[in-house]
């Protein structure tokens, strides 16, 4: 199973994480499913960006982005070349490092 890094964040992970998920997994639902509660206003339905990730290592091995995903990023706070929805951002066999930006568009926080 792949392993997803997390760099430290102050909110969601302090002291960063490491977690396992099956391939096929996104990776907001391997987030989630290991308590790091990431933001995901829209429920996974690729219609918010508060799931941005930055993908730091192993973003080749993800699954490319569609054209609705690339829509919604152009508005994400902290765009960069790695960015991904990690709603739709599929594991595939490789390990990933990923970073959640400091900030989200979102302006009310979900209690997931």
């Amino acid at each position: 199973m792949p392993i997803i890094k997390i760099l430290p964040h102050a909110e969601y992970c302090p002291q960063g994480a490491e977690v396992t998920a099956p391939a096929g997994t996104s990776i907001c639902e391997a987030l989630l499913d290991n308590h790091i509660n990431i933001e995901h206003a829209c429920e996974m339905s690729a219609a918010c960006t508060t799931c941005h990730v930055l993908v730091r290592q192993g973003f080749e091995s993800l699954n490319p982005s569609d054209e609705t995903e690339d829509d919604l990023l152009d508005r994400a706070w902290g765009l960069e070349p790695q960015s991904r929805l990690s709603c739709q951002a599929i594991l595939a066999q490789k390990d990933v490092t990923i970073e959640i930006p400091k900030y989200s568009i979102n302006h009310a926080k979900e209690n997931h």
